[in-house]
């Protein structure tokens, strides 16, 4: 990718950005039903979305569609693909190996994607030396050497809040380049380099509390 294309891609919002793996999602499911093509108005229909507001999203990365065609569905999935970087792949190790850590690691359809699942991590030692899915989980004390040697892209966090900084910065500083963070906490990584994702399940769950709150009421 060109210094040039890395500026423009800084520019699009972050909206625009989270909007791309419904889309990618959706096409997924257009070309498993054999649909070849589908014009914006279509494709907002199944996606809650105006068709306005999708062809102004891929217009940010070139449009993609043809006046009085629509859009090519195994053509967009694709180029969506590329601008996700899911063509690439990623070596990902799991920080945490509890309940909520075994899950994500059974979860087959990030290999799918091109995230390749390379270790589990653990301080628990009922937990270490387990399996999952042919993955032995670790001692933690073994993942600096590990990631150091594997090249490890993305460290998924399943960890106490109260752990979670320190280890995200050693995770920084060991070369890691990406943290998808479901401990409990914001986390702010010295490294301005290292992307971080932080998901917070609670807030989505309270989130859901509020609007099923208002139906009941």
């Amino acid at each position: 990718m060109s210094d040039n294309h890395k500026q423009e891609m800084k520019k699009i919002s972050t909206a625009v950005i989270k909007r791309l793996p419904r889309y990618y999602r959706y096409l997924g499911e257009l070309l498993e039903n054999d649909v070849v093509r589908i014009s914006s108005k279509e494709l907002s229909q199944r996606m809650n979305v105006t068709a306005s507001q999708i062809r102004q999203d891929l217009n940010n990365f070139g449009g993609f569609g043809q006046q009085g065609y629509g859009y090519n569905v195994e053509f967009l999935y694709s180029e969506i693909g590329k601008i996700l970087g899911l063509e690439k792949t990623y070596n990902i190790i799991i920080v945490g190996s509890g309940n909520l850590g075994q899950a994500l690691a059974n979860y087959i359809d990030f290999e799918k994607r091109g995230f390749v699942i390379k270790g589990l991590f653990d301080v628990n030692p009922r937990l270490i030396g387990i399996q999952v899915r042919g993955i032995e989980i670790r001692d933690i004390d073994q993942m600096e050497e590990f990631v150091k040697n594997n090249h490890i892209d993305i460290a998924v966090l399943t960890l106490p809040k109260q752990k979670a900084p320190k280890l995200a910065n050693d995770l920084a500083d060991w070369g890691v380049k990406g943290l998808w963070n479901f401990a409990p906490i914001d986390l702010q990584i010295k490294n301005d380099k290292v992307i971080v994702e932080n998901v917070h399940l609670a807030e989505s769950l309270m989130t859901l509390s509020y609007r099923v709150k208002d139906q009941l009421e």
